[in-house]
């Protein structure tokens, strides 16, 4: 025990043994739905040849790659970052990539992103840009993906809706009306785990997965509710968003690890040319790149991890070990991996340390061969646990200065922009860009590092990607 203390650090950052396994289930049952949620948007798209990846070996690599992978950032990184395949970069390669390439070729395109970041980290790049970042910077993203996670909870619920008409493209459930026991499930969750975490109750956020699974479950044998998306394609409001909380035909699912190595590194370029292959390559690197550094600063500040000019100590073996997920997970066909902000939900449950990570990934092993059982939990019972933490990272907005306009502007871009633009990356970018025109304009460029200059241009052509295609003849 004296030893495990050491390694991880458990009682120099105030935790204990108890609660950082706390914090781990915590994590795992917050973000346990990328199990099955990968392999469904892997699946659903045809490479350039008409071929789809097949369900089970999906759901097989993508348990693997982020067990193994939140394994080793705990045991190297010793940080309760837990690791999984990034939504959002999966939607890139499934409807993008693919859509061109063979799907070997799409992931070794992935697989190259990775390298590209490994070898910044290495370098120490990756490292310096967290240091450039103006404290207020990265307070706003915390708020930012604060607004973010509690936005991504309620439309996982089916609280929050997209507007099929009218000029408000989102909406409260459907019509303004909310519909179902699933919403219910939902609310019952959130009201129940905000009460936990109002009175300090220790494992709060865990209590409240747990409890609203039970709920869900019984909802669902009374009621008998089906899923949203029927075998017959059909749309139901009023059904589950993901998982239907019943117990399954099985426990035990043999796992197919068929998919395991097979990409190639230069079928991209084979495919659709040099230029656009690169072209890819930087889209994914630039979103990788900067969802994690959103992360480990959200979740840092979660959990009072940052020093006092924001920054994670020792953060360098964590920037190492979520760049080698990228390439892991385009080896296995899983799509780039990369620290998840669910995280943040065993951080709020009291985790500090990669022990919490040790449990995470030891429960993404145990699901290879048990992922029929953990299609139990549903949307709405882990999504109160998003919105809760969402709240806790949001309290970082007091301290951003926000009567200094040259940095407040920025800082509110940063936030506003993550959740109405559903991504990390945009709010961020949105964020440095508009610093370093404000300080130049206004006759204060040496306030700004050189590598914010250098991060700001790369944004520009991120944003401009599509005119740089065109120039291009992409």
């Amino acid at each position: 025990m004296a030893t495990l203390d050491r390694w991880f650090h458990i009682t120099e950052r105030g935790s204990d043994v108890r609660t950082e396994l706390r914090g781990g289930l915590a994590t795992f049952f917050t973000m346990a739905y990328i199990i099955v949620l990968n392999p469904i948007i892997l699946s659903s798209a045809k490479d350039v040849n008409g071929v789809s990846l097949d369900f089970a070996q999906l759901t097989t690599v993508t348990a693997l790659v982020a067990a193994l992978m939140t394994l080793l950032m705990g045991i190297v990184g010793r940080y309760p970052f837990a690791i999984a395949a990034g939504l959002g970069l999966n939607g890139v390669v499934a409807f993008q990539l693919a859509a061109v390439m063979s799907w070997p070729a799409a992931m070794g395109v992935v697989v190259l992103e990775g390298i590209v970041i490994t070898i910044l980290v290495l370098t120490g790049f990756r490292a310096a840009v967290f240091e450039a970042i103006p404290l207020a910077l990265k307070q706003a993203i915390s708020v930012g993906i604060g607004l973010f996670i509690a936005l991504i909870g309620f439309v996982d619920a089916g609280f929050v809706r997209r507007t099929e008409a009218g000029p408000v493209p989102v909406g409260l459930g459907i019509g303004g009306r909310l519909l179902g026991w699933p919403t219910v499930v939902f609310a019952v969750g959130l009201l129940l785990t905000a009460i936990l975490v109002a009175r300090r109750v220790r494992g709060a956020i865990l209590i409240g997965i747990v409890g609203s699974t039970i709920f869900a479950m019984i909802i669902q044998a009374i009621f008998d509710v089906s899923a949203q998306f029927g075998p017959d394609g059909k749309f139901n409001p009023r059904g589950w968003g993901l998982n239907v909380p019943e117990l399954p035909d099985k426990v035990f699912a043999a796992p197919d690890f068929g998919l395991v190595g097979q990409f190639s590194i230069g079928g991209s370029f084979a495919k659709v040319g040099v230029v656009a292959a690169l072209l890819f390559v930087f889209t994914l690197m630039l979103a990788d790149f900067f969802d994690t550094m959103g992360t480990v600063v959200g979740v840092g500040a979660e959990g009072d991890l940052l020093d006092e000019d924001g920054r994670l100590p020792d953060v360098q073996p964590v920037l190492l070990v979520d760049s080698l997920a990228a390439v892991a997970g385009g080896m296995a066909s899983a799509s780039s991996n990369t620290s998840y902000i669910e995280s943040a939900a065993g951080v709020a449950d009291g985790a500090r340390t990669g022990l919490a990570n040790i449990v995470t990934g030891g429960l993404f092993l145990v699901a290879l061969f048990l992922a029929p059982i953990l299609s139990i939990v549903p949307y709405e019972a882990a999504a109160p646990a998003l919105v809760v933490v969402g709240f806790l990272l949001m309290t970082q907005v007091k301290n951003i200065p926000w009567d200094d306009y040259d940095i407040a502007i920025p800082a509110f871009l940063t936030i506003i922009l993550m959740p109405f633009t559903y991504s990390i990356t945009n709010g961020i970018g949105a964020g440095f860009v508009s610093y370093v025109v404000i300080k130049a304009t206004r006759g204060k460029a040496g306030d700004i590092h050189p590598l914010l200059w250098v991060i700001a241009v790369l944004f520009l052509v991120y944003f401009g990607i599509d005119l740089v295609e065109r120039a291009l003849g992409v």
